[in-house]
C-alpha cells in the first residue's frame, strides 16, 4: 500500500513540476536555443556536446524558472481562467512558498549552468528571466502592450544558442533575436483572439486595440509581413556569419506566404477558429524556419 501511494505521489510531483515549468512551451523554447547554437558553432568555436548539454539544462530552467515565477504572481487570476485554474498554485496543489523555492532553484541552476558556458549567455538569461517576471506578468493587467514588452525575453532563446556558440553578440544574434521577436506578435496575438473570453475574466487584454477587430487583424497582418522580411535578410549577405543560400531563401518565403495567408484569413473570417489556425502555423514556421537554416547550413 505504502509502494502505491509513494509511487502516486511522486507521479503528483512529477506532473505539477511539469504544469509549473510548463513543460511543454520550455521545451518547444529549447528547440529554439538548440537550433541557435547549431547555427552558430564553427572551425573557430567547435561544436561541444558539453556546452550543448549545458545550453539544454539551463536553458530549460531559465524558462522553468520564469513560468514558476509567473504562476505564483498570477494565482489569483489564474484561478479565474478555465485554462489555468487547474495549475499547482491556483488549484491548492502545491503553495506559493515551495514554488518560489522551485522558482528559485531554477533560476539559480540555470544561471549558473549559462555562466559555464559563457558570462554573456547567463547575462541573456537573467535578463530575459527578469523582463518575463517583473515587466510583463504585472503589465499584462495593466496594458496590451505587455506583448511588446514579453516579446524581448520570447525572442532571446534563438539568439542565446548562437551566443552560447560563439561567445558573441553581434550581427548574427541579433538577427536571429529580430527574427523571433516578430514573430512573437501574429503568435500571442492569434492566442489573445481565441482565448479573449477566457482572458477577459481576469481582466487580461492582449489584443492591441483591445477588441477582436480589424484593427488587431490588420496588425497581425503587418507583423507578419514584417516577419517575412526579418527571415529573409540573412539571404542578402549583410548578417556576418549567419546566411541562407537562394533555395533556403526560396522555402522561407514560401513558409511566409502561408502564414501570411492564415493572417489574412483571420482578418476576413475575424473568428476564434481562424485565430487558432494562425497560431498553430506560427508554431509551424518557426520550427520549419529554423530548420531550414540549419539544414542550409551543413547541406552548404
Amino acid at each position: 500500500m505504502n509502494s502505491i501511494q509513494n509511487t502516486f505521489s511522486v507521479k503528483s510531483l512529477f506532473s505539477d513540476f511539469k504544469e509549473i515549468t510548463k513543460a511543454g512551451l520550455a521545451i518547444s523554447v529549447l528547440f529554439s536555443s538548440i537550433a541557435g547554437y547549431l547555427l552558430g558553432f564553427s572551425d573557430e568555436h567547435p561544436f561541444q556536446w558539453s556546452v550543448l548539454a549545458m545550453l539544454m539544462v539551463g536553458g530549460y530552467c531559465m524558462v522553468g524558472a520564469s513560468n514558476a515565477f509567473n504562476q505564483v504572481i498570477e494565482k489569483d487570476l489564474d484561478i479565474l481562467m478555465d485554462r489555468t485554474k487547474n495549475r499547482p498554485v491556483p488549484s491548492g496543489r502545491m503553495s506559493s512558498s515551495v514554488a518560489l523555492l522551485v522558482a528559485t532553484l531554477l533560476t539559480v541552476t540555470g544561471i549558473v549552468l549559462l555562466y559555464l558556458i559563457n558570462p554573456k549567455t547567463a547575462m541573456f538569461g537573467a535578463i530575459s528571466i527578469f523582463l518575463y517576471t517583473s515587466v510583463y506578468t504585472p503589465l499584462k493587467t495593466v496594458t496590451s502592450l505587455s506583448v511588446f514588452v514579453g516579446a524581448f525575453p520570447g525572442a532571446i532563446p534563438f539568439m542565446l544558442g548562437w551566443v552560447a556558440a560563439s561567445g558573441d553578440f553581434g550581427i548574427e544574434a541579433g538577427t536571429l533575436f529580430l527574427i523571433q521577436f516578430f514573430w512573437q506578435f501574429p503568435h500571442f496575438w492569434a492566442i489573445g483572439w481565441f482565448l479573449y473570453d477566457d482572458y477577459e475574466k481576469a481582466n487580461i487584454f492582449m489584443l492591441p486595440t483591445g477588441k477582436k477587430d480589424k484593427g488587431t487583424a490588420l496588425q497581425v497582418i503587418l507583423y507578419t509581413v514584417w516577419l517575412v522580411i526579418a527571415s529573409l535578410l540573412p539571404s542578402f549577405g549583410y548578417t556576418g556569419q549567419l546566411f541562407i543560400g537562394i533555395y533556403a531563401a526560396i522555402v522561407v518565403f514560401l513558409l511566409g506566404v502561408w502564414m501570411l495567408f492564415y493572417a489574412v484569413k483571420l482578418y476576413k473570417e475575424r473568428t476564434a477558429k481562424a485565430a487558432r489556425t494562425l497560431m498553430l502555423v506560427s508554431v509551424a514556421y518557426i520550427s520549419l524556419l529554423q530548420i531550414v537554416y540549419i539544414v542550409d547550413k551543413f547541406l552548404r
